[in-house]
């Protein structure tokens, strides 16, 4: 075989706590056909299964001869053809990925607007925490390839994020990709960009340089593969000089839709710790808040690292709020309804808004080109941010939706 690399290739997890994962070693050996030692809690139930995928794999990538050892603690289809391709691509040079069908309900885009003001983190090699995290109804789900993944599971957590994207139903939440650090993340675009990825968050940026290098990469792969879906970016600031190139950052492309900030490393760069009171995080927040208002994309608050401290999460989210964010991190699931609440509108922003879009409505009706509530003018962006206040209490079952189709609020 003159593709040869090594002998062996090895991927995937094994130990007692791993669940819907596996384990792969592939041995290429000189006669005997495809060997196959497969250990498995579902033997009795999916074992041939699993033998035609493996021997399906096999013979896509011309391999005719070779040991395969897998453990299975339960892993889907999906996952063991991902640990079996990362281990076959350690021992041959074959580009070719071996892809599943992408499922129906994930051939959706969002939209540039759409609400973000909860995104759940998940590492990029972990399963079993992907399967099921639609149901907590996130605004969106990052499978992370950065911070997330050890540094020696970062080449076969690539395929294990491709084929999710491909096969997990995550219920409508926004799918979002957190590439590596630039330069090394650039790679990462040939696994997402294809898959109905709807979002790349661009972590660790610095410059306007780094989001146009991401979205050229981007470009280049839809234009081989006839692609035309939208693919938005969130640049994530985490650092000093982050943060003073934000509005550079923000305004740097047009399919730029939110920037966040990442506080641990942020305060790590100024050499200082992370307080409860922020105080040292307030100038970079604020930084943040503006550059994104000027540019006209969405604030996007750090994440909350204590996961059993619900008080102090909603107090954060309070003055996120309060800040001008648009939304935050979550790390926990139980993190997300705690910061949905602090968030959203309450009775009083929903009764303003209210009177806002009346008032504008009522003056196109008759025919004025200047729109006051009392003394106080009302512009565009007023409306705009009343309609989208509007828009979160409809979906959040505090007003009914008809109000707001009598007075267009879906505009």
């Amino acid at each position: 075989m003159n593709n040869l690399k090594c002998e062996t290739g090895i991927a995937g997890n094994r130990g007692t706590a791993v669940k819907s994962d596996c384990y792969v070693e592939i041995s290429l050996t000189k006669s005997g056909g495809i060997e196959i030692d497969l250990h498995s809690k579902v033997e009795k139930l999916f074992g041939d299964s699993i033998r035609e995928l493996i021997n399906n794999m096999m013979e896509f990538y011309q391999i005719g001869n070779a040991k395969v050892y897998i453990e299975d603690f339960g892993a889907l289809n999906f996952v063991i053809a991902a640990r079996i391709e990362a281990a076959i691509k350690q021992i041959i040079n074959d580009e070719r990925p071996f892809l599943f069908e992408i499922l129906k309900q994930n051939r959706y885009s969002t939209e540039r607007n759409r609400f973000r003001i909860t995104r759940l983190y998940l590492p990029g090699n972990n399963p079993s925490l992907m399967i099921n995290a639609g149901i907590h109804k996130p605004n969106g789900i990052i499978l992370d390839l950065e911070d997330a993944v050890a540094a020696d599971k970062k080449y076969e957590s690539k395929f294990l994020v491709r084929n999710a994207l491909r096969q997990v139903d995550f219920y409508g939440a926004e799918r979002m990709v957190r590439i590596n650090q630039i330069p090394a993340g650039i790679d990462d675009l040939d696994f997402v960009i294809g898959n109905f990825v709807n979002l790349i968050l661009i972590p660790k940026c610095e410059s306007a340089a780094q989001v146009k290098a991401v979205n050229e990469k981007i470009f280049s792969i839809k234009i081989q593969n006839s692609l035309e879906e939208n693919i938005w970016l969130m640049p994530i600031i985490e650092s000093a000089l982050g943060v003073l190139n934000a509005y550079e950052i923000a305004s740097s492309c047009e399919n730029v839709v939110a920037m966040a900030i990442g506080l641990e490393d942020y305060t790590n760069d100024l050499g200082t710790k992370r307080t409860q009171k922020a105080n040292e995080t307030f100038f970079a927040r604020s930084m943040v808040v503006n550059a994104c208002r000027a540019a006209g994309i969405q604030p996007i608050d750090s994440v909350f690292s204590d996961i059993n401290d619900m008080d102090a999460l909603a107090s954060n989210a309070k003055t996120s709020k309060a800040l001008g964010f648009d939304g935050m991190g979550c790390i926990h699931p139980r993190q997300i309804n705690v910061i949905m609440d602090n968030f959203s509108p309450d009775n009083d922003d929903i009764r303003k808004a209210q009177q806002i879009v009346h008032a504008f409505i009522k003056a196109e009706e008759n025919g004025l080109g200047v729109v006051s509530i009392g003394s106080k003018m009302i512009d565009a962006p007023i409306v705009k941010r009343a309609h989208n206040t509007i828009n979160l209490a409809v979906r959040l079952g505090k007003i009914d939706a008809d109000w707001l189709q009598n007075y267009n609020g879906n505009n």
